[in-house]
């Protein structure tokens, strides 16, 4: 986006692509503001009303984790027009469909394209208090880091493909993935969150980072308190890694300091791109337990996983 001209200031603008911020956020007057975001990506589980449903909470989860409520959404299809049989694309938009109904949001349409690899996602659009927005920006020295979801979906998907994983592992993570943010979203206006990010194909590091770079802070992560999915450290350390994990590090770069104590399929695991991942919530810390305590009744694997400080002169700071 840097070789784009510079757009004219608009003060209705309250959220743009300066911070890498997981929507846009555009005010309407001053109580009401609309969330706009998109995403699509092919398919990462066998069946195709799964991939339907994954695929619409992965985009979805970029409204909630602005704190905001989702409304309307346009489907965004690519799928060869010879070839595969049509019944899997009605099958993949059923399921997104059936998790939209669940949201109460409504389908407006979308556009198909001729492709000859399967992609599917939407275009949505929320609405937002614009003083309730909470923003790549807003972490200050002092919160708390709380992760409402295990990370692993990426080497587990990597698994599924060469036919390395357990059903039970493999369902596991599916059930991760079809959890929505929707409550997280709702406790973070009651609670007066101001920064949040979901957690998809950056990883855990490379979001964490977004936001601490944007913020001008230093995230603290303790490597030992991050949730994971069941039997992901064994699959990385079986080699069962996405090309993410590379390019996740390119992305991050030098601006992180690694303890040396951290195993390596560890450190694979933080840098694991996630679909439809969890939040990582910036929460004050004379309300971080409270906040944790509600969330575990939507999110039992929610865990306190670092904290904020002023720059240490690097953004990440792994333990």
């Amino acid at each position: 986006m840097s070789g784009l001209p510079k757009q004219p200031n608009n003060p209705n603008l309250l959220v743009g692509f300066d911070h890498a911020d997981d929507a846009g956020v555009y005010r309407l007057r001053d109580d009401l503001a609309i969330v706009q975001t998109l995403d699509f990506f092919t398919p990462i589980v066998d069946d195709p009303f799964d991939y339907g449903r994954i695929a619409a909470l992965n985009s979805i989860n970029d409204v909630w984790a602005m704190g905001g409520t989702p409304i309307t959404a346009m489907a965004i299809t690519c799928f060869p027009r010879k070839g595969v049989d049509f019944a899997i694309l009605g099958e993949i938009m059923r399921g997104g469909l059936s998790v939209l109904m669940e949201n109460n949001i409504a389908l407006i349409g979308g556009h198909s394209v001729d492709n000859a690899e399967i992609m599917f996602g939407y275009s949505v659009t929320g609405i937002i208090d614009p003083n309730q927005i909470a923003t790549n920006s807003g972490a200050r020295p002092g919160d708390v880091l709380i992760l409402t979801k295990p990370i692993g979906t990426g080497v587990i998907s990597t698994a599924i493909k060469f036919e390395k994983c357990s059903p039970e592992i493999a369902e596991a993570s599916l059930q991760t993935m079809l959890t929505p943010a929707r409550e997280s979203a709702v406790l973070m206006r009651e609670f007066g969150v101001k920064a949040a990010t979901d957690i998809t194909g950056f990883g855990l590091l490379g979001h964490a980072w977004e936001v601490a770079k944007a913020s001008q802070v230093t995230f603290e992560i303790h490597s030992a308190d991050v949730p994971l999915l069941p039997n992901a450290l064994a699959l990385a350390e079986a080699g069962m890694l996405t090309r993410g994990d590379r390019v996740n590090r390119d992305y991050v770069g030098g601006d992180v300091k690694l303890d040396t104590a951290i195993s390596k399929p560890m450190q694979s695991l933080l840098y694991d791109p996630q679909t439809a991942g969890g939040l990582l919530i910036c929460m004050a810390e004379n309300r971080a337990d409270e906040l944790l305590k509600v969330l575990h009744r939507h999110y039992p694997q929610a865990a306190i996983i670092g904290q904020v400080t002023e720059f240490q002169g690097q953004s990440l700071s792994v333990l």
